[in-house]
């Protein structure tokens, strides 16, 4: 995909429209299926509602993992929340553009602020739930968070928003969470004792680690030869 061209803001002076970089293993199907999804949305449907329902879903799903410290009903229901923030999530952003209707600055820049929002409400839900300890919950959300904020520093300063890192996207992410949900009333501890989400939590931190420390490294050396001083 070509880099688009600085276009004019107003008053607002100029705004560059960032590269998508979307490369995760699902990415192709997934986006076939959501302009599918877009074409026949309702016309009263916009792009708000669905970044609404994205963002409530993902606090629904925290609160689904707190009530599951109580009963299995609410790893279900965090499974059913899931599925609805992927909706509301994927679906607003696709939607604005099949219908010709983006306001890039203010969709960016609200749609990430919630996802940042609703990180902390399903961290501290997985947490209350008993089935992740709250260093591993905490240790996961300063990883995402870090992550997040590697890739919005890098949306300003190369003019490109990566959406997955290593054909892992936030779709492939929530199956995974899924697939968990669905594994631990038969399997809540794993590896002599250890709580299945912790081992898996640990994991995630390990690879989000990497991954910060690689792209953070790559990006500077190509900014540093790019404004290379004479």
């Amino acid at each position: 995909m070509p880099v688009q061209t600085l276009l004019s803001t107003g008053s607002s002076g100029w705004f560059r429209h960032a590269v998508r970089l979307q490369h995760s293993v699902l990415s192709i199907p997934e986006k076939r299926l959501l302009i599918w999804m877009a074409e026949r949305a309702p016309a009263w449907v916009n792009p708000d509602h669905l970044t609404i329902l994205g963002f409530v879903s993902q606090l629904m799903t925290g609160v689904s993992y707190a009530l599951a410290r109580w009963s299995h009903f609410g790893l279900l229901g965090a499974i059913a929340f899931l599925v609805l923030n992927w909706f509301g999530d994927s679906m607003d952003g696709t939607l604005a553009r099949v219908r010709q209707k983006q306001r890039p600055r203010y969709g960016f820049y609200v749609d990430h602020m919630l996802d940042s929002i609703g990180a902390v409400a399903l961290m501290v839900g997985l947490a209350a739930s008993g089935y992740m300890s709250w260093p591993i919950a905490v240790g996961l959300l300063v990883s995402f968070l870090l992550l997040s904020i590697q890739s919005y520093l890098a949306t300003y300063a190369l003019g490109e928003f990566r959406m997955s890192f290593w054909s892992l996207g936030p779709t492939e992410l929530r199956l995974l969470l899924i697939v968990g949900n669905l594994a631990l009333p038969r399997w809540p501890t794993v590896l002599h004792g250890y709580r299945l989400f912790d081992v898996g939590g640990a994991v995630g931190m390990a690879a989000m680690a990497v991954m910060l420390v690689y792209f953070t490294a790559r990006n500077a050396i190509r900014l540093y030869d790019e404004e290379r001083l004479l």
